[in-house]
């Protein structure tokens, strides 16, 4: 049906289409009206019309038709600026579930009507809904995510700080990456979440216990995130996730996709949790970034989210939520089907990942000293230093 309403909408008026899909709702019978509008986007309203013309409950004017593009305006058509405004608004509270690709926004209607208003829209708060709906979000009820015992007060001005962070490198132009370590995966024939098409009785085959297979282990998939360009890359490690294997991660994506894109670059910002292998407290991912700027001659920014708000960072629920759908119902069996699953991720929105395997060996307990902590060109920002710092490259 999608298929044939492509082929011919370029070749009929608007009330021949209206006619054909009134038809076809027809043919189907109950519930057809809402599968033909799914099908093909277009208004009940209209299918509907021409259902009531086909049987003879409207009277069809049959020498009016419509020009292509008549009609009302829908209001982002008259108002251009009205979606980056309300993204502007939403920005740097958008909130996600890294297991779901959705964003939400726990702004009212009304208010956000109100911040539109005071910046020249003419806009009610049934408009807002609608127009949300259309950029992917929803008003949702409050979901324990939260980490933390307790919300740290410098929490939104720390979301504010890094969303002006972003802002301001994107506008020079200079990469911004979101950094992150994916939960541990068991390697084998392991019953992994959610389930796909098999024939029918013929369900994959998992063990019954989810024991280490000792010889193919766990992996640490750690991610980065390109937030202008919305690729990922995917570092698949075998060996125990340390501040080393972190930058390691970051390393491979400069040299894989970073550096291509941004050849002429300074300036590198990350953005990451304040804790696990890129924690703000950890020396050793310090003193490894401090080595991946003399490396690059790149002038490297960080910014930490507050304590318990891991789940805010854009890399949870822009890659990592889609990995972990594209991969359900699937056993993880080996390192290659890992890699490959995770090279295959890609959304509407034109997401695109590139994974590998890393074998090497990141030992466990590496003493960083007070001298080489010290002799890292580490320059500490006046609001919240131990969560956000810059490294310079000598």
């Amino acid at each position: 049906m999608k298929k044939k309403y492509e082929l011919l909408k370029a070749h009929l008026n608007e009330k021949q289409i209206r006619l054909m899909l009134g038809a076809d709702a027809l043919l189907l019978g109950r519930g057809g009206q809402s599968m033909v509008s799914a099908a093909t986007g277009v208004a009940r309203r209209a299918i509907a019309r021409g259902m009531a013309e086909l049987e003879g409950m409207e009277m069809a004017d049959h020498d009016r038709v419509r020009k292509p593009g008549g009609g009302r305006k829908k209001a982002v058509e008259k108002d251009s600026s009205l979606i980056a405004d309300l993204d502007l608004i939403i920005e740097p509270t958008t909130r996600g579930d890294p297991e779901s690709p959705l964003r939400w926004t726990s702004k009212s209607l009304r208010k956000l009507a109100d911040a539109l208003k005071e910046k020249g829209h003419n806009v009610s708060h049934q408009l807002v809904m609608h127009t949300l709906a259309e950029m992917g979000y929803s008003l949702q009820a409050p979901r324990k995510t939260i980490e933390g015992s307790k919300d740290h007060p410098d929490r939104d001005a720390q979301f504010n700080y890094i969303n002006n962070m972003v802002k301001s490198f994107q506008h020079a132009k200079q990469p911004t990456i979101s950094v992150d370590s994916k939960k541990k995966e068991n390697v084998g024939q392991f019953k992994n979440g959610g389930a796909e098409y098999q024939p029918k009785g013929k369900p994959e085959e998992v063990n019954v216990y989810d024991f280490i297979d000792q010889k193919l282990g766990k992996v640490n998939p750690y991610g980065v995130y390109d937030m202008a360009k919305n690729e990922g890359w995917v570092n698949v490690g075998v060996d125990s996730d340390t501040g080393a294997f972190a930058v390691e991660s970051i390393r491979r994506w400069w040299y894989s996709m970073g550096k291509e894109c941004y050849g002429e670059a300074k300036y590198l910002l990350i953005t990451a949790d304040g804790g696990g292998s890129n924690g703000s407290r950890l020396r050793l991912w310090k003193l490894e970034l401090e080595k991946f700027a003399q490396e690059t001659g790149l002038t490297i920014s960080v910014c930490h989210f507050p304590p318990g708000t891991s789940k805010w960072n854009k890399i949870e629920h822009r890659l990592f939520s889609f990995i972990t759908q594209n991969w359900r119902g699937r056993p993880l069996v080996s390192h290659e089907v890992i890699v490959n699953l995770i090279a295959s991720t890609t959304t509407k929105g034109g997401l695109k990942v590139k994974s590998a395997l890393d074998e090497s060996i990141y030992p466990k307990g590496i003493k960083v000293t007070d001298k080489e902590l010290k002799n890292i060109k580490m320059t500490k920002s006046d609001f919240h230093g131990e969560w956000n710092y810059t490294i310079t490259p000598s």
